[in-house]
């Protein structure tokens, strides 16, 4: 990406997505929602940079680069387990099936790896070893990978709470999915996983984790839903590197969010104080990093369009059929 005109076209942020004209509008921490009388959904993804249970930044063409990503990997896995995308009327705008999102949020993991207080890497720093229903032997290396992929569940926060670690059984005990639900939505998401890991080591990259969000439709039938495998949802390292750097004790090379994260981790405990505001040249370099994942991952280039004003604007015209 030509960095001058990324900078010349850093003003074209979208950090709200609010449309009066569009019905029963629901706010997410990244994604503007709106549901429809047909029973679809309109998902229109801002640039807002969320991490630590808080928005920290809106980074230009984020929103762009995670519906067009998302895009690609829907079309990759659509053998594997349906999904709820119908249309895509705006490169910022996925139209989806209406569902009823279960309350468990399924976190596949490869790597002893995470920043989050929710990552085997954080609670395993701490001095945890079972975790998830997991058990991990002592020695283990920041960075390492796992003997194989596992689920690491959490309950589902709406309205702003805080995700919360949950054991299989925890899930089933306090009847989040049914026992028969739980089965198809691991199978789904170590298949989805399998995948994701296949794809991305072809384009030179290490898949580490991912989270996945699943609802059923009118049928019961259980749909993938939100994201797939993006820069937000998912962890990414770049393979040439890894074993030098995980040998040497270094951090492996990433294009994802951790780049923001590690940034404010470094200058508080994101948990507990204020975050300093981030400055423009790490805003700019952030929408560089989106964008080289989107074109790494995918294979294709990424085009900023011309300047047709404000995004959200564009946004309402494109959406004129669904007003």
């Amino acid at each position: 990406m030509d960095m001058a005109l990324l900078r010349a076209n850093a003003h074209r942020v979208l950090d709200d997505a609010t449309i009066p004209e569009l019905p029963n509008h629901y706010r997410g921490k990244v994604r503007d929602n709106y549901d429809l009388a047909d029973g679809s959904r309109v998902i229109i993804a801002t640039d807002r940079i969320s991490a630590f249970d808080r928005i920290l930044a809106a980074i230009p063409f984020k929103g762009e680069v995670l519906t067009q990503t998302a895009r690609y990997w829907f079309e990759e896995t659509v053998d594997i387990c349906p999904n709820h995308v119908i249309a895509y009327p705006d490169p910022n705008v996925v139209v989806g099936k209406r569902l009823t999102i279960l309350p468990v949020e399924i976190v596949v993991r490869g790597f002893l790896a995470g920043t989050t207080g929710t990552s085997v890497l954080t609670l395993y720093r701490k001095g945890e070893r079972t975790m998830y229903g997991v058990t991990f032997p002592d020695g283990m290396r920041d960075n390492e990978r796992l003997p194989e992929p596992i689920i690491t569940p959490t309950s589902k926060a709406f309205d702003g709470g805080h995700d919360e670690p949950l054991t299989p059984d925890e899930v089933l005990a306090q009847g989040l999915v049914t026992p028969d639900q739980w089965q198809t939505l691991t199978a789904y998401a170590l298949a989805l996983f399998a995948r994701g890991q296949q794809r991305a080591a072809e384009r030179g990259l290490i898949l580490v984790d991912t989270k996945y969000e699943f609802g059923t439709d009118e049928t019961g039938r259980i749909v993938l839903a939100d994201e797939i495998h993006t820069p937000d949802s998912s962890r990414y390292w770049r393979a040439a590197t890894y074993p030098a750097r995980f040998a040497a004790g270094e951090k492996p090379e990433s294009f994802d969010k951790d780049f923001v994260r590690n940034w404010v981790v470094a200058r508080c405990d994101p948990y507990r104080d204020p975050v300093p505001p981030i400055p423009d040249d790490v805003i700019v370099a952030t929408a560089a990093v989106y964008i080289e994942a989107f074109e790494t991952i995918t294979g294709r280039s990424f085009a900023i369009g011309p300047d047709e004003g404000r995004v959200l604007d564009r946004i309402r015209r494109n959406l004129a059929a669904f007003m």
